[in-house]
C-alpha cells in the first residue's frame, strides 16, 4: 500500500509542477497560458484578502500561484518528508483558495471538480500517506 501512497504522491506533485509552469511560461501551451491569464483577472476581482484591502494585480497573481504550485509541486513528488507535509499544506491551502474563488465567481460545480479533486488527493495523503512509525524493540 505504501507503493500506492508513494506513486499517488509523485503523480500529484508532478501535475501541479506542470499546472505551475502553464501558468508561468507560454512554452508548453500558448493557448492555455494566455487562457489562464484572462481567468485571473477574474480571480483577482475576488480575491479573499481584498476585504482586508489586498488586491492583487493579476498578472503578479498569476505569477505567484505558478511559482507556488512549481516549488511545492517539486517538493511534494521528491523533497524529504518534512517538506512534503509543508507543500501539502500549501498545495491543500491554494485548492482551498481555487475553490472558493469558482463559487464566489458562480462557476459551474463541474468547474470546482479539478480542484476538489486535488484537494482530496491532497487530504489523502496527508491522512494516510505517511509510513507507520517504528515500533519500539522492546514491547
Amino acid at each position: 500500500m505504501a507503493a500506492a501512497f508513494t506513486a499517488l504522491r509523485v503523480l500529484l506533485g508532478l501535475f501541479f509542477l506542470l499546472t505551475g509552469a502553464v501558468k508561468l511560461s507560454d512554452q508548453l501551451s500558448a493557448d492555455l497560458h494566455r487562457h489562464m491569464k484572462s481567468q485571473f483577472v477574474r480571480f483577482a476581482d475576488v480575491f479573499p484578502l481584498k476585504e482586508f484591502g489586498f488586491a492583487p494585480e493579476p498578472g503578479r497573481y498569476l505569477e505567484v500561484v505558478g511559482w507556488v504550485e512549481v516549488v511545492a509541486g517539486l517538493l511534494l513528488a521528491f523533497g524529504p518528508q518534512l517538506l512534503q507535509e509543508i507543500s501539502n499544506f500549501i498545495l491543500s491551502v491554494i485548492m482551498i483558495g481555487a475553490i472558493y474563488t469558482l463559487l464566489v465567481l458562480r462557476e459551474p460545480l463541474a468547474m470546482c471538480a479539478p480542484a476538489t479533486l486535488c484537494l482530496g488527493l491532497l487530504l489523502l495523503l496527508n491522512i494516510r500517506g505517511h509510513a507507520a512509525p517504528p515500533k519500539p524493540k522492546f514491547e
